[in-house]
């Protein structure tokens, strides 16, 4: 069977690679799906130098044309909507229900952003001056590079280049490298949408030599990247010596919180929901519970009874499934030594094993641990895997006080029925986002950011547009 062998997408066309190129392996199977371009630091450069000839043009387009482009794919994306659902499902190891989800929110994440054409104002400022009138204005930031991950990977293309080319930047994007063939497929879009060449460039490679050529790039003006702390930081090391703009995601050990007046089964249902999506592999998924003590008993038993009834496996086989393998063996061994050490350090395997797991793929069983303490791993370091701890708590207060106890603030959570409880809890937890007797999932008009390690800026809504431009200030002087 012929392999797929995917080219980079650079200033408006798909190039011919002369270099070498890697593996993309399902991680349901571990077959090779497709081999992508190990982009060199030249090549690299060279997309970089498209997207910076092709910005001045961009950025005199009218708002309202650029907006047109994101629409018109939008509409191609939708077309192509089982498509791009099925290779999600086959690169990533999506179920096909959370695939169908990502393929059409990142549609109307494109529609979203180009509806800002005439919504984003500037302001008029009074001056001291007599005859004076200061207009502040929002000018682009020139080119993009945009580094993705490998958990939300056509949404992330979205969320990047969508309020990038609205606001009159030209991108660069490298996709990871266990997902790029989502991102190539997204270019023949591109290509079929008519978008001005050099626009919209899409480059592959290993972080080590095509990120690295990205960050160093002096011609870059942002870089927006989604990934860990070390390489966040690193990043941050690298811009700082371009003076680059950053923009960082950079992970999260959500807490959630229930409170001994909440609803069990809301708050059973919302956890296990936030835990188990996508095998555990969202940063702003819950990953520790901090349970009053009257219900904790109560509250083991009901979540116990859920994650013993979760489905996983191959989600190109079965519809059904809750969710799919972990990305790769890496992944699965550090999933592992997670628990392992967790044991280790005190606490109590409550269900999960990984005893008759079929190791076709990447697979790991939802694994639920009781009498955890916040100096364990598991409560203070992101796991990207279906494992949740629990620690027993005897006051809100306490369970603000351990939940902050990270260096992480992206996503917090709280469970009860006083209103009081719930905006204190909101007031007090030191994280960008908490969400209420729900599951955590962001919408698109809101503003996903994070504090301490977590980030730096943020993405989505009219605040994670301005991420992307500069403002300009002119003073109008009158006779």
């Amino acid at each position: 069977m012929s392999i797929t062998r995917y080219q980079n997408f650079v200033n408006g066309a798909f190039t011919e690679h002369t270099g070498d190129f890697f593996q993309i392996l399902n991680p349901s199977t571990k077959e090779v799906l497709a081999e992508a371009p190990s982009t060199s630091k030249e090549d690299t450069d060279a997309a970089v130098a498209a997207a910076r000839a092709a910005q001045p043009a961009w950025e005199h387009t009218s708002d309202v044309e650029r907006a047109g482009y994101l629409h018109k794919i939008a509409a191609l994306l939708r077309a192509d909507e089982q498509k791009f659902t099925d290779i999600i499902v086959a690169e990533q190891g999506k179920t096909q229900q959370l695939a169908n989800v990502e393929v059409n929110f990142t549609a109307d994440y494109m529609d979203y952003m180009a509806e800002w054409a005439r919504r984003l104002e500037g302001e008029v400022i009074p001056d001291e001056r007599a005859g004076e009138t200061m207009i502040l204005g929002y000018r682009p930031l020139g080119v993009v590079a945009g580094i993705l991950p490998w958990n939300f990977p056509f949404f992330l293309i979205a969320r990047k280049a969508a309020p990038a080319l609205l606001t009159g930047n030209t991108i660069v994007i490298k996709p990871s490298s266990d997902t790029p063939i989502n991102a190539f497929e997204f270019a023949k879009l591109v290509e079929r949408s008519g978008l001005p060449a050099g626009v919209f460039n899409l480059v592959s490679g290993r972080g080590s030599v095509t990120g690295e050529a990205l960050i160093q790039n002096p011609d870059v003006d942002l870089i927006t990247f989604t990934g860990s702390i070390p390489q966040g930081k690193h990043i941050m090391t690298e811009a700082g010596k371009n003076l680059t703009r950053v923009n960082l995601e950079l992970g999260g050990k959500a807490p959630a919180i229930v409170l001994a007046d909440a609803d069990l089964d809301v708050a059973v249902d919302s956890i296990w929901q936030s835990r188990i999506g996508n095998s555990g592999q969202i940063c702003n998924c819950a990953e520790r519970v901090y349970v009053e003590r009257p219900i904790h008993d109560a509250f083991v038993a009901k979540l116990k009874a859920k994650f013993e009834a979760t489905k996983f496996g191959n989600p190109a086989d079965d519809d059904t499934l809750d969710y799919g393998p972990l990305i790769n063996e890496g992944a699965l061994k550090s999933v592992s030594a997670v628990v392992d050490k967790a044991v280790e350090q005190g606490a109590t395997v409550v269900c999960g094993s990984q005893d008759g797991v079929s190791d076709e793929g990447y697979f790991f069983a939802p694994v639920l641990l009781d009498d955890a303490t916040t100096e364990m791993s598991v409560m203070q370091e992101e796991t990207f895997g279906p494992v949740l701890p629990i620690q027993v708590v005897d006051s809100l207060d306490e369970a603000i006080a351990l939940a902050n106890d990270s260096v992480y603030g992206l996503t917090s959570s709280v469970f009860t029925e006083n209103i009081n409880s719930a905006t204190k809890a909101a007031r007090e937890l030191q994280y960008g986002e908490t969400y209420i007797n729900r599951e955590n999932f962001e919408s698109m008009q809101g503003f996903h950011a994070g504090r301490k390690h977590s980030g730096i800026g943020g993405a989505d809504g009219k605040h994670g547009l301005l991420e992307f431009v500069e403002t300009h200030v002119t003073y109008l002087q009158t006779h």
